[in-house]
């Protein structure tokens, strides 16, 4: 596992594409020792949104300076593509590919920029439930849907740092009754705004967030049954894919869907067994992220520190 050289006191931002999670962390106990969130209301442009990081980042900072401690690196966890030199590859959801984010938040201390998926491997990996493995398959479920493979305590970056988009491609069939082809990705059916959209369709306005489907589901109504049931179905087909091909030691779960308990938690579990094909996988574990809801902000700047000791 990665070994920080000294005590460090880290800035660690989570940028996803409905939240912004910003805190500061001790390292190397991985202790977040204060924290806020924003929304991250992407729409209004990524200009906007890096000024908005700029200002949590900023207020972080004068909390740490407030306890008498020393920022030393700033480490950006970001709901894109990144490659394996900290490069923005795409701008599906936040647009920062022509913008100077690490040297504008450089002013603060020298900043790394991740994937989002990759960095809340890592804080598996180091404080959560990927210590006890060589390697795993991290999984997170939010807003959107994303996967890393972690060998030795290190998040797998692939050639160029394009992993981690499994539920980005649509798998195309034709229905053998109707003749219709799917043309849907699994982010259509089983991310957060998935749930919702697909819920609303039968009760218009019903529903803000996943959060409030699964609630739905919980309390027995029969649309956000089959929405939930249907969309823990469709992930498991996926990672059961992923577990027939990498053959890890665990699958660990994070992201606010993928913390979440009830029906679609349940229908996911049940039925990524019946997609694992070799008796040989059947019994391997699959377990909720141990560092939580705090993953993202803890592998940032896990990420920001490992890579300034390099």
């Amino acid at each position: 596992m990665p070994e920080f050289p000294q005590p460090a006191t880290v800035i660690g931002l989570d940028v996803g594409g409905t939240k912004i999670a910003g805190g500061v962390v001790s390292l190397p106990e991985g202790v977040v020792l204060v924290q806020h969130t924003i929304p991250t209301l992407a729409s209004r442009g990524g200009e906007v949104v890096l000024e908005d990081v700029e200002r949590l980042a900023e207020r972080l900072a004068a909390e740490a300076v407030a306890m008498r401690r020393t920022v030393h690196a700033v480490g950006v966890g970001l709901c894109e593509l990144i490659s394996p030199r900290g490069d923005i590859l795409s701008a599906n959801c936040v647009d920062w590919m022509k913008l100077p984010v690490r040297a504008r938040l450089a002013t603060i201390a020298p900043t790394t920029l991740e994937a989002d998926v990759r960095a809340a491997a890592r804080a598996e990996a180091i404080f959560g439930a990927g210590r006890p493995f060589r390697q795993f398959l991290y999984i997170t479920v939010g807003t959107g849907i994303a996967s890393c493979l972690v060998l030795d305590g290190n998040p797998f970056t692939g050639a160029r740092g394009a992993t981690g988009t499994m539920a980005s491609s649509p798998v195309s069939f034709p229905c053998e009754r109707c003749g219709q082809t799917n043309r849907r990705t699994l982010e259509q059916l089983a991310a957060g705004p998935a749930l919702v959209s697909r819920y609303n369709e039968s009760l218009p306005g019903a529903a803000q967030s996943g959060h409030d489907v699964l609630a739905a589901a919980t309390a027995g109504d029969n649309a956000a049954i089959f929405v939930t049931r249907s969309a823990g179905d469709a992930l498991a087909s996926t990672v059961g894919l992923l577990v027939n091909v990498l053959d890890p030691e665990a699958v660990i779960v994070g992201g606010g869907l993928g913390l979440s308990e009830g029906p679609f938690w349940d229908e996911f579990m049940a039925a990524t067994q019946r997609y694992i094909w070799s008796e040989v996988h059947r019994g391997l574990p699959i377990l909720r992220a141990g560092t939580g809801t705090n993953a993202g902000v803890i592998g940032a700047a896990a990420a920001a520190w490992d890579f300034k000791a390099c």
